[in-house]
């Protein structure tokens, strides 16, 4: 996945793709300390997780190919893509190599060096620290094609290649010689994993044969069969339990005692496809493995006869969603069905919160049935629908399913499936397929419309049959239906067929009231209650807007190239939102009935929802397993949009990635997740995380602690207040030939006594003339007109050095009057450049208590005071309008948090 492109569209802008946890690359498991960790590759990058909590820590930055391989290198993740091996540390790429010809097929990390092999069967043995080549290795093909290799425990510069062929190679990396070549076994090697004891390898072979072998003296101390397929991954227990763990391309996960030599125990089903990758914890009784069905799941082996039980689990959607949609007014839960037959709760603030709807004891089932998890499920969804307005009630959200009559309701605040099936006890429901089912805006009623023109509404509660809308032919409609939607008062239902009618019904009594005959057949139906504007897509590729109220066509959008696959309203019914299979997304303005924004997308939209709040476009895509958020600049930015010409040729934007896009929506639309999505290396100081001002247009406050510039209005206050009650009592002094130093107990001066000899005792009349350094450098900088050097001055001095300075500036004290205009004009520059707010608003309040009746006596100073004021007036204005804002975006999150 690229980077998103932002200026591709007006209004949207990529903000990050959901549901993404592993792919076909076999996770790497890192500890460091007593922590583990656990790295999955996700297209172009990979994502770091805790594995204790499953917690996702770190992004990786996104490459310009899809990751091949993953492995992990002390504080380093190492990652192959193409030809080229990349190390990471939290997320930041540090080094990569580049030395590879071809495509590298394994990686194994060793001592200070990397191991890799590429498809021309070239082996590069490098160095971490300088990515030099150390060693490099031709295999020939036909003698021995690599596969995997291993590093034996205790063995020496010494590396095992596995082979396609059957054979094993042992090497010296040191000296570059073959040392041992094992006969191995005539099928193809795709496994090498080191056992607990020292000289044991596990070799995993592509029959489904697992070999221990005893590297030292070439013997084969026993074997096992894996009876689901070829072996993908193999881990060892090391908490002294003799337990060793082997994944297949089934899913299922065999345990085998190597005390025994027999079968423990297994794991059915762990993953719906390929187990790509399984590692025992350190020294503790718990697995994780991660597979093709895009999840990872953590087991623990607590069980009375040791055998395992999932104990936590990240899953996404396995196969490409056919439909989405924003659940409530809150903007932050998406509900998501896919063709792996499962519908899911989706959060865009906290991602771990996400989870699967619970559809049974499945597994329970599958166990006494002999049956497979995935074949228990429930058909794919191809239409979801919900209501928050009994949810604590009720079921609140039904479901239509492909090929099947029955419309299943599921309940949201138990994240599982319903206790209603509606219209399975119906008779004349039998051979046709629900096609969309609406509840109704009171959270009562469902109205279910069906493939053979049937119109049902059943109560959402009990599941009760209550009605049918009828015509003709005793059916709504001679064929299909399309759409069913129910007004805000639920006094009308409207509906929509691919026989080219819409057609009003009376929602109580479900009389016909009226129809309307188009041009084409209907494809989709929407409706914004509130507005009681309804969209209508159809076969020509064209959208029409109905106002159901008087029943006339108000606006018609034409543009799409191809079938129309979804349209939303906005919150505010003011934009429609259009998506088509000619992969473009199309917002129009309803009010002017113009195309406001138009641009295209790498795969075709199968389906969107836009927030209730507005914050974000929600899609999924052809193929593709993710839900994708959008963020609506609109919200955060100020847009003046006109209408596109005619000959606009749109632009293609990159899909959002896992990463956070970095754009002016990260700034107002945030995660609010724990998730460090880049962490810097080392620990910055304040000057070298921030820039001192990133630009004019907004206000910065300084670094210094209140106590230095909060109080100086009061000093003479405080000065006041800590006076001591009793006069302080001279200390003991020495004779007055002894110089002391002073302090709790008195000291001799001895540091000048050589000096005092050579000085003169007549005191200079000229010091009474000197200027401060304040003031030499405020009139050095009033002839630059550059006062930074003047601030960075103030910032270094105490409140009381500050109160004398500012003292000093007054004819009467020691200065003058083009000094004090000098100072005036230091202020108006600090204050619009906009630097230090605080500080020289407490600066100017202490300068006009001191001195303020005489600028008001002198002119040019009085005028000078009325540009400060001007000027204050302006930047306050500027400081409210951004404090205002920030504290809005406060009170979202807040909202969007309960």
């Amino acid at each position: 996945m690229a980077a998103g492109n932002s200026e591709a569209s007006r209004v949207f802008s990529p903000y990050r793709a959901a549901g993404f946890i592993s792919n076909h690359v076999p996770l790497a498991l890192q500890v460091r300390g007593t922590e583990n960790f656990v790295t999955t590759a996700v297209g172009k990058t990979f994502h770091i997780y805790n594995c204790l909590k499953l917690n996702l820590l770190f992004v990786g930055e996104i490459q310009e190919d899809n990751i091949d391989l993953i492995a992990n290198h002390g504080e380093y993740t190492v990652t192959a893509a193409s030809k080229t091996i990349k190390l990471w540390k939290r997320g930041k790429l540090i080094k990569q190599f580049e030395k590879h010809k071809s495509n590298i097929v394994f990686m194994l990390p060793f001592g200070e060096h990397i191991v890799s092999a590429d498809e021309s069967n070239l082996v590069n043995i490098w160095s971490v620290q300088d990515l030099d080549v150390y060693l490099t290795l031709p295999f020939s093909k036909n003698d021995f094609e690599l596969t995997t290799a291993l590093h034996p425990s205790t063995y020496l510069n010494k590396i095992v290649f596995g082979s396609r062929q059957g054979h094993m190679q042992l090497w010296n990396v040191k000296t570059g010689k073959l040392v041992y070549e094992f006969n191995g076994w005539s099928e193809p090697i795709v496994v090498l994993e080191q056992a607990p004891a020292i000289d044991v390898a596990a070799v995993g072979l592509e029959s489904g044969k697992i070999v221990l072998h005893n590297l030292k003296y070439d013997e084969t101390l026993m074997s096992f069969m894996q009876e689901f397929g070829p072996v993908t991954s193999i881990s060892f227990r090391t908490d002294n339990v003799p337990l060793m763990a082997t994944g297949s391309t089934s899913g299922h996960v065999a345990l085998w005692d190597l005390e025994k030599r027999k079968v423990h125990s297994c794991l059915r089903d762990c993953h719906s496809g390929s187990v790509t990758g399984m590692k025992f914890l350190q020294n503790q009784p718990l697995m994780i493995t991660s597979g093709q069905d895009n999840s990872l799941k953590l087991w623990i082996f607590d069980n009375s006869d040791g055998s395992g039980r999932l104990l936590k689990s990240r899953t996404g959607h396995s196969k490409p969603p056919t439909s989405v949609r924003f659940y409530g007014s809150s903007g932050h839960i998406i509900l998501s069905a896919a063709l792996d037959r499962s519908l899911r709760y989706m959060s865009t603030i906290r991602d771990e919160q996400s989870c699967e709807f619970s559809q049974g004891s499945l597994i329970k089932i599958s166990k006494n049935l002999g049956l497979r998890v995935e074949d228990l499920k429930l058909p794919p969804i191809t239409d979801v629908d919900s209501d928050p307005t009994r949810s604590s009630d009720w079921d609140n959200v039904v479901t239509c399913h492909s090929g099947s009559s029955v419309v299943r309701t599921w309940r949201l605040q138990n994240r599982c499936i319903g206790k209603n099936s509606l219209g399975k006890e119906l008779k004349k429901l039998h051979g046709s397929i629900a096609v969309v089912a609406r509840i109704s805006s009171c959270g009562n009623f469902v109205i279910v419309g069906y493939s053979t023109g049937f119109i049902e509404k059943f109560n959402l509660q009990s599941g009760i049959h209550r009605g049918s809308f009828i015509e003709a032919n005793n059916k709504a409609h001679i064929k299909s239906v399309k759409g069913v939607v129910t007004d805000s008062a639920n006094l009308l239902v409207v509906s929509g067929s691919s026989d080219k009618t819409i057609k009003y019904w009376d929602f109580k009594s479900h009389k016909f009231i009226s129809s309307q005959e188009l041009e084409f057949p209907i494809r989709q139906l929407v409706l914004h209650r509130d507005s009681s504007l309804m969209a209508v897509a159809l076969d020509d590729f064209t959208v029409k807007i109905i106002d159901i109220d008087t029943k006339r066509m108000v606006r018609n959008f034409v543009g799409h190239q191809h079938s129309i696959t979804d349209i939303a309203f906005s919150p505010d019914a003011r934009w429609l939102i259009t998506a088509a299979m000619d992969t473009s997304i199309r917002l129009w303005d309803l009010p002017s009935a113009r195309l406001l924004d138009c641009f295209l997308v790498d795969s075709p939209v199968t389906s969107f929802s836009f927030s209730p709040t507005g914050d974000f476009l929600a899609t999924c895509h052809l193929d593709d397993i993710g839900v994708y958020l959008w963020s609506n600049k609109s919200l955060y930015k100020d847009l003046y949009l006109s209408p596109l010409p005619k000959d606009f040729v749109p632009r293609r934007a990159n899909l959002p990635t896992t990463i956070i896009t970095d754009d002016e929506s990260v700034a107002t639309i945030g995660e609010t997740t724990p998730i460090d999505i880049k962490e810097p290396e080392e620990t910055q100081t304040a000057d070298e995380s921030l820039p001192e001002q990133i630009s004019n247009e907004i206000i910065t406050l300084s670094a210094l602690p209140a106590s230095r510039w909060r109080n100086l209005l009061d000093l003479k206050l405080i000065k006041e207040r800590n006076k001591p009650k009793e006069p302080p009592q001279k200390p003991k002094a020495a004779p007055f030939f002894l110089p002391t130093i002073p302090g709790l107990e008195p000291k001799f001066d001895t540091s000048q006594a050589e000096d005092t000899a050579h000085e003169s005792r007549v005191v200079s009349t000229n010091i009474f003339y000197e200027k401060t350094r304040f003031q030499m450098l405020l009139e050095e900088s009033a002839k630059s007109r550059n006062y930074d050097a003047v601030m960075d001055l103030l910032k270094e001095m105490s409140p009381s050095a500050i109160d004398v300075e500012l003292r000093s500036v007054a004819p009467e004290v020691g200065g003058n009057v083009d000094m004090m205009e000098m100072m005036l004009d230091f202020f108006k520059y600090r204050m619009k450049d906009g630097r230090d707010y605080e500080l020289v608003q407490s600066y100017i309040g202490l300068f006009l208590k001191l001195h303020g009746k005489q600028i008001a006596s002198e002119p040019k100073l009085r005028q000078q005071a009325e540009d400060i004021v001007e000027i204050n007036r302006n930047g306050w204005l500027r400081c409210q309008e951004l404090i205002n804002q920030s504290t809005c975006l406060i009170n979202y999150f807040k909202s969007a948090t309960l």
